[in-house]
């Protein structure tokens, strides 16, 4: 359920982002603001541009969001401050957080907006470390990030 409500609201994004761009261009005098005019097919093509960013919003969750383990080593009790340390750093308040999982979103309201609120980022204890889940950058740049910080010097 979770990847059809992220693939229409990828849909929605890109046919506002979309119609946002054409709206400019036709207040700026660079386009006829009749469709037809404005496509060679007019309404048709309106269509089949729709079915394009169906495709593509249909698939992009997919890509857009991953999980990876942070391997680091310890008691989830040492490691909790220090994780929560790096994540408020780098701009996350704590969302809500149990023994084996915490969760946190981004502390910006624009931040969440541009990302339509699919901020959330969750680590979830493991043997290995955490596994990380979220969108597909923020999770491979927190990963390194966490992994260089709560590093265990060898012994």
């Amino acid at each position: 359920m979770k990847y059809l409500i992220r693939s229409v609201k990828y849909f929605i994004y890109i046919c506002v982002f979309v119609s946002i761009i054409l709206l400019a261009m036709v207040l700026l005098g660079f386009v006829s603001s009749d469709i037809n005019v404005m496509f060679q097919q007019g309404w048709k093509s309106v269509g089949y541009i729709a079915l394009m960013f169906a495709a593509v919003a249909a698939f992009y969750p997919t890509f857009g969001f991953k999980k990876r383990l942070a391997g680091v080593l310890g008691d989830f009790a040492d490691l909790r401050p220090g994780v929560i340390s790096y994540m408020e750093e780098h701009g996350y308040v704590l969302e809500q957080e149990n023994d084996q999982v915490i969760t946190f979103r981004y502390r910006s309201f624009i931040n969440r907006l541009f990302r339509m609120f699919e901020d959330r980022i969750t680590l979830e204890k493991t043997l290995g470390g955490f596994e990380v889940e979220g969108l597909t950058r923020d999770v491979y740049r927190i990963v390194y990030g966490l992994e260089y910080k709560l590093r265990q010097p060898d012994a």
